[in-house]
């Protein structure tokens, strides 16, 4: 009676092992596969907040050793930091916005330490013509980089470079430390050589498929998981039109930010909240891990955009994180610093128990 219990419990925990949701690489790390499984349980709770580039720089001033323009203002450092992998392709020791890619790897590293997490967009040229940006549209850049040999290979050894960096980033005990790989972004719009009017959905599909693949399998990357992340979208099968499918994809979200017009009526918080309830949708349906991955208003001339703008927004969604765009200068920044207008709001927003700063997400213990 007794071992014919313990199999029965045996095998109901077996089978609630294989009904939980893991990383589409089966050789995912442990760091990694914890990360995976602890944001889907954190996201019941609450949003992580998190903010482009915060450790690198921010208003009027750049390289400072633990400055963080969220921190002066809150006191702690957001719970996710995003980063850009611009210019890698080259072998070059910046990255697109200037930080050099050794600071870079030690923030990571100071990140994965506090216990937040990192995540990676990647700006990069054109494969088939490498003066050229990512915002230069050019039509058929896909087609050609899987019909000339040349594109092929050159493409080949910016992922080569890809690799490596991701392969170097390492924990205290040597463990490679778990990132979030965010390529190809707002491709439901046009202004990148990989957005909607310069390829079709099969080159699309096809690209995303051959990356992930290639670092996964040919390059032994196991610390990824991969962020499938649109522009606006207003239906379900709009945002899923141009989607790899469900074995290349671990996070959905998109990418959102509010523009007002004087004199327009102002629609955001209700349009986005609409899509947030699409992408609630989808991430539930599929299982994935589900995220808005990038947003804000310029210079936040609202004083309280935070409570009454974003946190509407995010209310009860189930959204593991959403992350605000860069500090670049007093004319483009996304995140309040120490005296600006939404200060005060932002202390506010940052207070509610259902969001996450660093000190709570550390209390979480992502990796464990």
């Amino acid at each position: 009676m007794m071992l014919r219990t313990a199999l029965v419990c045996l095998t109901l925990y077996a089978g609630s092992l294989g009904a939980q949701t893991a990383p589409i690489d089966k050789k995912a790390t442990k760091e990694t596969r914890n990360l995976y499984t602890n944001l889907q349980k954190l996201a019941k709770k609450g949003t992580m907040f998190g903010h482009q580039d915060d450790l690198g720089y921010g208003v009027n001033w750049r390289a400072e050793v633990g400055r963080s323009d969220v921190k002066e203002v809150v006191g702690e450092y957001p719970a996710v930091f995003g980063w850009d992998l611009g210019r890698i392709e080259f072998d070059s020791t910046h990255e697109i916005d200037g930080i050099p890619f050794e600071s870079q790897r030690k923030f990571v590293e100071q990140v994965y330490a506090q216990g937040g997490v990192n995540t990676f967009s990647w700006h990069l040229n054109n494969p088939t013509d490498p003066t050229k940006t990512s915002w230069d549209k050019v039509d058929f850049t896909i087609r050609k980089l899987f019909s000339e040999p040349q594109a092929r290979q050159r493409y080949d050894a910016w992922l080569d470079r890809v690799a490596a960096y991701f392969k170097s980033l390492k924990g205290p005990k040597g463990e490679a430390i778990p990132v979030i790989f965010r390529p190809f972004h707002e491709h439901t719009g046009s202004w990148f050589w990989w957005g909607k009017d310069h390829a079709t959905v099969a080159e699309y599909v096809q690209l995303w498929r051959y990356t992930v693949e290639y670092l996964r399998d040919k390059k032994d990357v196991h610390n990824v998981l991969y962020a499938y992340s649109t522009d606006r979208f207003p239906t379900k099968e709009e945002y899923l039109e141009r989607y790899p499918g469900d074995a290349y994809i671990d996070i959905v979200g998109f990418d959102i930010y509010h523009r007002p017009q004087p004199g327009q009526p102002d629609h955001f918080v209700a349009n986005t909240r609409q899509m947030v309830e699409i992408l609630k949708e989808v991430g539930q349906e599929k299982k994935k891990v589900y995220a808005i991955t990038e947003t804000g208003l310029e210079k936040l001339p609202q004083p309280n955009w935070w409570t009454q703008v974003l946190a509407p927004i995010i209310k009860n969604a189930g959204l593991s994180y959403v992350l605000v765009w860069r500090n670049g200068n007093p004319g483009h920044f996304y995140a309040p610093y120490a005296g600006q207008a939404t200060a005060e709001d932002f202390k506010k927003f940052s207070q509610q128990s259902d969001v996450y700063l660093q000190k709570k997400t550390a209390a979480a213990q992502l990796y464990r």
